[in-house]
C-alpha cells in the first residue's frame, strides 16, 4: 500500500466521523426547533384561540359540574358579541383570588331590561323558558345592592348561573362589561365521562 493511499484512508476516517457528527447535531437542532415552534404555537392558540378552564364553583350545576374542565373559544367574540344563551368565562368582578375566572350563562345583553318575578327571569316583559335551571326559582339575592328591574347598558351582559339557588351572579354584582368576557365555553373535555358539547 502506498503512502498516498494510506494517507487518504487515514484522513478519510476522521472526515466521515465529522460529517456524521454534523448530521447528529443538525438532527438535535431540528428537534429542538420543532419543540420550540410547537410550544409557541400552543401558547398562541391558548392566548388567542382556545383555552382550557377548570370550573371553580358549582354555580352551573347540573350543566357543568364542580371542577369540570372545559374549553373556551377566545376568538369568537373578536367578530361578534356574546348572545343570549351563551356560556361564557369572564373575570370575576368580585376579585376573588381563589376564583379569578367565573363561568355563567348570558341571560340578556345591552339594551334589554331584566326583572325577577314569581321565581322567573323576565326580559323585556317576557318570562324566559329556562329548562337548564330544572325548575329552580330565580329570586333576588339577599344582601345584594342590585335593584330590579335592571336596564343593561350597551357594552354589558347580564350573567346568571344555571344553579339559581347557589349562584352569586349578576343578581349580586350587576351587569358585566364585555371587556371582562374572555371567551365562550363550548366543550367539556374532562372528566371523560362528561366529554361533550356544552349547551
Amino acid at each position: 500500500m502506498s503512502d498516498s493511499t494510506q494517507r487518504t484512508q487515514e484522513t478519510g476516517t476522521p472526515r466521515k466521523r465529522t460529517e456524521s457528527e454534523r448530521g447528529l447535531l443538525w438532527q438535535v437542532a431540528e428537534f429542538a426547533l420543532t419543540i420550540i415552534v410547537a410550544f409557541l404555537v400552543a401558547q398562541a392558540v391558548r392566548t388567542w384561540v382556545i383555552q382550557p378552564y377548570v370550573v371553580p364553583t358549582g354555580s352551573m350545576l347540573p350543566t357543568i359540574q364542580l371542577h369540570d374542565q372545559v374549553l373556551a373559544n377566545k376568538f369568537v367574540y373578536r367578530f361578534g358579541q356574546p348572545a343570549k344563551g351563551d356560556i361564557v368565562v369572564f373575570d370575576n368582578p368580585m376579585h376573588d383570588p381563589t376564583a379569578q375566572t367565573l363561568i355563567k350563562r348570558v341571560i340578556a345583553t345591552g339594551g334589554h331590561q331584566v326583572d325577577l318575578a314569581n321565581g322567573k327571569v323576565v326580559v323585556d316583559g317576557t318570562p324566559l323558558d329556562e329548562p337548564y335551571t330544572y325548575g329552580q326559582p330565580s329570586d333576588p339575592l339577599m344582601g345584594s345592592s342590585v335593584h330590579f328591574p335592571v336596564k343593561i347598558p350597551v357594552g354589558y351582559v347580564w350573567l346568571m348561573g344555571d344553579n339559581r339557588t347557589q349562584s352569586q351572579d349578576s343578581r349580586w354584582f350587576g351587569p358585566v362589561n364585555l371587556s371582562a368576557v374572555q371567551g365562550k365555553a363550548f366543550f367539556t373535555y374532562w372528566p371523560i365521562g362528561r366529554f361533550g358539547v356544552l349547551k
